[in-house]
């Protein structure tokens, strides 16, 4: 089984700045990826991507909203990432989800998330 731990959340004013990290643990062969998802409390919207690093290579995806003010990155181990996010707006106010994909030590895929983060950014 895999476990998928977020901190990092909190409140900041408008224009502030947070970091959040992730850690993947348990039985894993190797990770393709960890992204992070948000969703709005008493939105039925689905989770949306926010931003993705697929482990190898190091490439980086993010959705429209947050380019050019959230980074993503490996945070100092491999099953580690972070998500730097910068001039936030209320507009982010969401609970944070960190997602990894991979495959367990018998080689089967697994998708673990975690239990989500809050961040609250007021204007």
């Amino acid at each position: 089984q895999v476990q998928v731990v977020e901190s990092g959340g909190g409140w900041v004013q408008a224009g502030g700045s947070l970091r959040l990290s992730c850690a993947a643990s348990g039985s894993m062969f190797s990770i393709d990826a960890m992204g992070w998802y948000r969703q709005v409390p008493g939105n039925r919207r689905e989770r949306g991507l926010v931003a993705e690093f697929i482990t190898s290579g190091g490439a980086t995806n993010y959705s429209d909203s947050v380019k050019g003010r959230f980074t993503v990155g490996r945070d100092n181990a491999k099953n580690r990432v972070y998500l730097q996010m910068n001039s936030l707006t209320p507009e982010d106010t969401a609970v944070y989800y960190c997602n990894a994909v991979g495959r367990r030590l018998d080689l089967r895929e697994f998708a673990s998330w975690g239990q989500g983060t809050q961040v609250i950014v007021s204007s």
